[in-house]
């Protein structure tokens, strides 16, 4: 049994503007929600004092860890890591650049007595701008129609239960990892529900998901899981019985 329901993963690189914000917002929505969660910290190796303040926030509250990259890996590489890490039943990536109200997630964590993952969709999609909520349409439209799916969103902060990830193969260690993990999941069989979510505006810096080599990466990722999807792992793919799903699968056998 987990000491957690839930660990939120929040990946930070150069963050040190909104981090310290963006992890009392979690623990804030743990204590209104009544959830017992823990944080995991990944510093992805910022060279400001994110790394310091992250160890300053574990020292004062228990229920957070921190892992240290010596040279930036990427927002997935991040994810996985914390993870493994992770002593939660479910997990969620919440960034530290503060941009994702936690309350806007951590709300739904009973919803997943009944699916394997969740899936928030902005539904205040003004609060971005033009440039990327056009890229944001572009993206979807591609995704869903490359694999099958109809979501709303990709890249939000999903909550996982840990144990149908374990069989799960990534290559994306940049920012298309939460979209790889979707269509690995989803196209697997697991349970999933989508729920709207609100973003918040980032006290500071900028959004590093539409540079143009996150842009290339993201790209070469696409390509890549094509070839996973539709050659590399057209067999069977088994349900984890820990899950939502293979217990729902028993009850109509």
């Amino acid at each position: 049994m987990t000491p957690y329901s839930i660990s939120v993963i929040m990946p930070s690189l150069n963050e040190a503007a909104n981090l310290t914000a963006a992890v009392n917002n979690v623990i804030e929505s743990f204590k209104t929600f009544g959830v017992r969660g823990e944080i995991v910290i990944v510093n992805d190796g910022s060279s400001d004092k994110t790394g310091e303040i992250a160890e300053g926030l574990s020292r004062e509250h228990p229920f957070i860890q921190v892992l240290h990259h010596e040279s930036p890996q990427g927002i997935g590489a991040s994810f996985w890591d914390g993870v493994w890490k992770s002593q939660g039943e479910t997990v969620t990536m919440v960034p530290g650049d503060g941009e994702n109200d936690a309350h806007e997630t951590i709300r739904y964590l009973p919803l997943m007595e009944h699916v394997d993952i969740l899936i928030p969709f902005v539904y205040n999609k003004n609060i971005r701008s033009f440039k990327r909520r056009v890229l944001s349409v572009v993206y979807r439209g591609i995704i869903n129609l490359a694999f099958g799916m109809t979501l709303n969103y990709m890249n939000g902060t999903v909550i996982y239960r840990k144990a149908i990830l374990s069989g799960v193969t990534f290559r994306s260690k940049g920012f298309f990892y939460q979209t790889e993990l979707l269509i690995k999941t989803i196209r697997r069989g697991y349970l999933f529900a989508e729920v709207p979510y609100a973003l918040s505006q980032r006290a500071g810096g900028v959004s590093k998901a539409t540079t143009l080599r996150s842009l290339m990466k993201v790209t070469s990722n696409f390509i890549s899981i094509l070839t996973d999807v539709y050659i590399r792992d057209r067999g069977v793919q088994k349900i984890a019985p820990d899950s939502i799903t293979a217990a729902r699968w028993k009850e109509i056998r």
